[in-house]
């Protein structure tokens, strides 16, 4: 039986609209000083989201205990209703009074082009949300406020609790320095390529380097796998050749979903990464972050496919 995991980071709801022309044809060079546009939308859909909901729900399908740390609004009932029918702790959802939850409100054309809206909601106040006394054997912080980040990787820290920093899209609101404070705090360090090159430009120092002073730091990079940096060394981990390639939001949350179990299974890093990278696989032959949804048993079917391993 595993252990829970604290899930600290974003719960959102993700509203995408999809307009059947191209924004360039409306929005005309010359008049972006005094824009006014509408699109028709005929085709709109409203997704579960946030990285705390997203890699709560991948951890879930695993087998695993995943405790969301997040703040939500009082619109957030049927997120909350989700979640305790899948039999997920929402213990540490706390709901914030006459406040919305964060919302990304997203129009996208037939070229793929995005114009987004972000709402941060509750999520101003994740920092409120103390996770003191809650015991896990691992957690991870993910985006959400940088207050909210810095306050639960104190705490993880303080209790002794290992994590996960994930710096994602909360990266414009980190400096050099910011980053080197949270990496003293936690025991993995978790980027994708090209965030990878910021840590490196904001810090002064390469991923080999930052990688001495952790247990593990993990570059994901798509479709070409992922590199696992640990014990003074680094190692390729191979992709997981998805089904279809249908929407990548969210495949970052279930890859650390997926690492985080490998983790609490006291599996080998290499291993965990191919769990995590087999997560992202599935993920992406899906829209939406959390609209897939296959077996247990399918995962671990997959996973031996690929690598010869099998979940407990």
């Amino acid at each position: 039986m595993t252990s829970p995991v604290l899930i600290c980071g974003s719960v959102a709801f993700d509203t995408i609209a999809v307009f059947e022309g191209r924004f360039k044809d409306h929005i005309l060079s010359d008049r972006i000083h005094a824009l006014n546009v509408s699109f028709l939308v005929p085709s709109m859909r409203r997704d579960f989201g946030g990285c705390a909901g997203n890699i709560a729900y991948n951890l879930h399908l695993l087998g695993g205990k995943p405790v969301p740390v997040a703040t939500i609004g009082e619109d957030a009932t049927d997120y909350l209703d989700r979640f305790v029918k899948l039999g997920i702790d929402v213990g540490m959802m706390r709901v914030i009074p006459e406040t919305l939850t964060a919302q990304c409100f997203i129009t996208t054309d037939q070229d793929d082009n995005q114009i987004s809206a972000f709402h941060p909601g509750a999520m101003e106040r994740s920092a409120e949300n103390d996770l003191t006394g809650q015991k896990a054997a691992w957690g991870i912080v993910a985006p959400d406020s940088k207050a909210g980040m810095i306050a639960h990787a104190k705490r993880l820290n303080a209790q002794g609790i290992p994590f996960i920093f994930d710096l994602g899209q909360a990266m414009p609101l980190f400096d050099g320095d910011d980053i080197k404070q949270m990496i003293d705090l936690a025991q993995v360090l978790c980027v994708n390529d090209y965030e990878a090159s910021v840590v490196e430009q904001r810090t002064g120092q390469s991923i080999a380097q930052l990688a001495e002073k952790l247990q593990a730091v993990v570059v994901t990079r798509g479709g070409e796998g992922a590199t696992l940096y640990t014990e003074g060394r680094d190692e390729h981990i191979d992709p997981v050749i998805p089904a279809d390639v249908i929407d990548p939001t969210g495949c970052g949350d279930a890859h650390r979903a997926g690492l985080l179990y490998g983790l609490t299974l006291g599996w080998s890093w290499s291993h965990a990464c191919r769990l995590g990278n087999l997560m992202g696989s599935i993920k992406i032959a899906s829209r939406g972050p959390q609209n897939h949804a296959p077996s247990r048993a399918a995962i671990s079917a997959q996973l031996h496919a690929q690598f010869g391993l099998h979940l407990p």
